[in-house]
């Protein structure tokens, strides 16, 4: 019989951010009563969130985050899902799981209710295998193993950094697909785990994500996105292509696949089209970039990496537009406002020694 998971709800912070009362926190209740909410208030500040009774949490506006981070708030985006990453800032916890406020408890073929917090945390407990791909998926599944040929060298994996989880019903579609494939749901079950092998990208997804803070926190930066900004719904995807870079650096792990969770709601694609249009075009340089860095031996830690990263993306990305050339002044000022909130985790090696 499998060993039960930790609940670890002494170390882990669900991070929400929303523009409206928390009503769908009440199907979560039996999944995420016991743990610590931080909720990061999107848009005007003066409008009161409802939160069901119950819930541990604690609730920042744009006002908090001016107060708490002073000029360096420019960093955080503002009408905008994005600003999700200042609840990852300030939280003291080891782990981190985000969801949106449209995400539901999610069913599977045997109808039975999916808690999805408890599959991120067995993901993250479980050491991901970047360097060989394993046909069978996640070996360390029950029923699972390394199949033949696999070397035995690599066979202990690496620590896993991220567990990027899946949806059912409303596709995270761009805009031109959502537009052309209007009625599509997603209603594939598929039961599976797998890491993303070493070298390859991927287009992350902050709907129902969870990661560990002290391996790769710092680069979890959701970018400039929303008010004031050329570009929006990259913020997450951003954080991504940096996350697997670094991770593929510092020798840590990102899982996909499993958990699923309901995503009830298709936002329009029309004013998507209008928040995607440009990053459409310029992702075709921002990918063979990504694709393209190499980080030096000298770059031990998340934080010096992405550093590193900030550098590149002003000297290589400006020219596609002077939005990345923000963008990069905006990651150092996340670097810097990160370790003036989290003295200690500033000098840590996050990966490799």
């Amino acid at each position: 019989m499998a060993a039960p998971t930790p609940l670890l709800k002494d170390e882990l912070d669900i991070v929400i951010p929303t523009i409206r009362n928390l009503d769908f926190l009440e199907m979560w209740r039996p999944f995420f009563q016991p743990y610590h909410l931080i909720i990061v208030q999107d848009g005007d500040p003066s409008k009161t969130i409802k939160v069901p009774q119950g819930f541990d949490y604690e609730l920042y506006n744009r006002n908090d985050i001016n107060r708490i981070l002073g000029p360096k708030a420019n960093c955080i985006s503002f009408k905008d899902s994005a600003c999700r990453c200042f609840g990852y800032m300030v939280s003291k916890k080891k782990y981190i799981y985000t969801i949106d406020d449209d995400c539901f408890v999610a069913t599977n073929p045997s109808g039975q209710q999916i808690n999805a917090l408890e599959q991120h945390i067995k993901n993250l407990l479980c050491p991901s295998t970047p360097f060989f791909f394993n046909t069978l998926y996640e070996p360390y599944r029950e029923g699972a193993d390394f199949v033949r040929g696999y070397p035995f060298s690599l066979r202990e994996g690496v620590p896993t950094a991220v567990s990027h989880g899946l949806w059912l019903n409303i596709p995270d579609y761009d805009a031109p697909t959502q537009l052309v494939k209007p009625l599509e749901r997603n209603t594939r079950y598929v039961d599976a785990i797998m890491t993303i092998p070493k070298g390859t990208l991927f287009p992350m997804c902050g709907m129902n994500l969870a990661f560990d803070r002290d391996l790769i926190g710092p680069a979890m930066y959701f970018g400039l996105m929303g008010d004031g900004q050329p570009i929006g719904r990259y913020d997450d995807m951003w954080a991504g292509w940096c996350c697997k870079v670094i991770c593929d650096h510092l020798g840590l792990g990102i899982k996909t696949g499993l958990p699923y969770i309901y995503h009830s709601k298709a936002s329009n694609p029309f004013v998507n089209l209008r928040k995607e249009y440009k990053g459409i075009f310029w992702q075709e340089d921002i990918i063979p970039f990504f694709q393209s860095i190499v980080l030096p031996k000298e770059a031990t830690t998340v934080q010096k990496c992405y550093l590193v990263l900030a550098k590149q993306v002003k000297e290589k990305l400006s020219k596609i537009d002077p939005y990345f050339d923000k963008l990069a002044d905006a990651m150092v000022t996340w670097i810097e406002a990160w370790d003036e909130l989290n003295p200690a985790g500033a000098s840590l090696a996050n990966g490799k020694k």
